[in-house]
C-alpha cells in the first residue's frame, strides 16, 4: 500500500487509474480543480462517487501557493501520477498546463518526498509537430532531469478518440476516412487498461526511470478496417466517404490567414493540425532510422479491443465521453 497523490482523476483515463488504485488498496488523494457543476448535473463529488476510499481535495494546480497548501499539505507521499493534460491541445492552454503547471507539481512533489513520478504522456510526441507536443516534450525532459525516479507512459489511440462515427453510421451516413484509410494506423488501448498499466508502474521496477511507448492488445488496425468492423457489427453493407488531406490543407490555410483578424481564428488552425495529424500520422512506434512506425515494435497491453468497445456502444452498454477534440 502506497500514499498516491493523484492528478487528473475527472478525466475518463484519471477516473480508470484511480479505480486500478484503490483496488489495489492504495490510499489515494486525489487534487482537482473547483468548478461548477458539469453539464450533466452531476456534482464533481458525485462523478468520484464509485471509487470510495479516495479523498478529493480542491484547488488550482496552477498556484503553487494552492498545490502546498491545498494539495499536498505538508504531508507526505510516496507516490505521484498524473494523467493531466491540456483540454484543447491549443498553445497557450499547452504550454499552461502540459508544461507550466506540470512543473509547479514536480516542485511540490519534490518538497512532499515523493520518490515516483508516473506522467501519461501521448506516443505523438516522437514525431513533434504540434504546440502540445512541444509542451509534453519539454516537461518529460524537466522530470528525468530532476532526479526523482520516473515512469513516463506514452499510449497510443484511445477508445473514445476512434468512437466519433460511430453514431453517424448507426444514423445511415457514410463513414469518412482521409485520404485512402490507410494513412494511419494505431493499437488503441481501452481507459482501464492503460488506468491498471499506470497504477502497476508502482510495484513494477523494471517501468522505473524509463519512458514506456505502449498499446493496447492485439494488431494495429487503420482507419478503414474500423469502419469495415462498425458495419459488420451494424450488420450493414460499408459505405466510405473519402476525403483528401488538402481539404484539411486549405482549411487550415484559410483559418491561418483569418487569424490575422480574428484571433479566436488562430486556435481554430491549431485544432486543424492536430485534426491533420491524427488523421496521417500512425499512433505507433517511430523507428527514426528506418523513417518509419513500426507496429511489431510498439508494445501490446491489456485485454480490451477497439471493436468489442465499438459492440457495447451499439448495444447501449456504455456511452462515449468526448472531449474537445470532437472532429465528426
Amino acid at each position: 500500500m502506497a500514499r498516491i497523490f493523484l492528478l487528473g482523476a475527472t478525466g475518463t483515463i484519471g477516473r480508470a487509474t484511480l479505480q486500478a488504485l484503490v483496488e489495489q488498496g492504495h490510499d489515494v488523494i486525489c487534487f482537482v480543480r473547483r468548478r461548477q457543476v458539469p453539464s450533466n448535473q452531476m456534482t464533481l463529488a458525485a462523478t468520484l462517487d464509485p471509487f470510495a476510499g479516495a479523498e478529493i481535495r480542491y484547488g488550482d494546480v496552477s498556484c503553487a501557493q494552492s498545490l502546498a497548501e491545498e494539495g499536498f499539505r505538508g504531508e507526505p507521499f510516496d507516490a505521484l501520477i498524473s494523467c493531466m493534460a491540456s483540454r484543447t491541445g491549443a498553445p497557450k492552454d499547452a504550454w499552461a498546463i502540459d508544461h507550466d503547471a506540470h512543473q509547479l507539481v514536480l516542485g511540490a512533489a519534490k518538497l512532499a518526498g515523493v520518490s515516483h513520478f508516473i506522467l501519461l504522456s501521448a506516443i505523438c510526441v516522437q514525431k513533434p509537430l504540434l504546440a502540445f507536443q512541444h509542451a509534453k516534450l519539454a516537461f518529460e525532459k524537466a522530470l528525468i532531469e530532476s532526479g526523482i525516479p520516473y515512469s513516463i507512459v506514452r499510449p497510443t489511440a484511445f477508445f473514445k478518440s476512434l468512437s466519433g462515427q460511430v453514431e453517424r453510421v448507426r444514423k445511415g451516413k457514410s463513414f469518412l476516412l482521409f485520404g485512402d484509410g490507410s494513412l494511419a494506423a494505431c493499437k488503441p488501448i481501452s481507459d482501464d487498461d492503460l488506468g491498471h498499466y499506470l497504477a502497476e508502474c508502482l510495484s513494477h521496477q523494471d517501468r522505473r526511470d524509463k519512458i514506456l511507448q505502449i498499446g493496447g492488445p492485439g494488431d494495429a488496425i487503420t482507419p478503414m478496417q474500423q469502419g469495415e468492423r462498425l458495419f459488420a457489427l451494424l450488420g450493414r453493407e460499408p459505405k466510405f466517404k473519402h476525403v483528401p488531406v488538402r481539404f484539411l490543407d486549405a482549411i487550415i490555410a484559410a483559418l491561418d490567414t483569418a487569424g490575422w483578424l480574428v484571433p479566436a481564428a488562430k486556435q481554430k488552425a491549431e485544432l486543424a493540425r492536430i485534426g491533420r495529424y491524427y488523421a496521417t500520422e500512425s499512433m505507433l512506434v517511430w523507428d527514426a532510422e528506418a523513417g518509419r512506425y513500426d507496429a511489431g515494435a510498439t508494445p501490446s497491453t491489456g485485454t480490451e479491443t477497439l471493436f468489442d468497445y465499438y459492440a457495447d456502444l451499439i448495444s447501449g452498454e456504455v456511452v462515449v465521453e468526448r472531449g474537445e477534440h470532437t472532429v465528426f
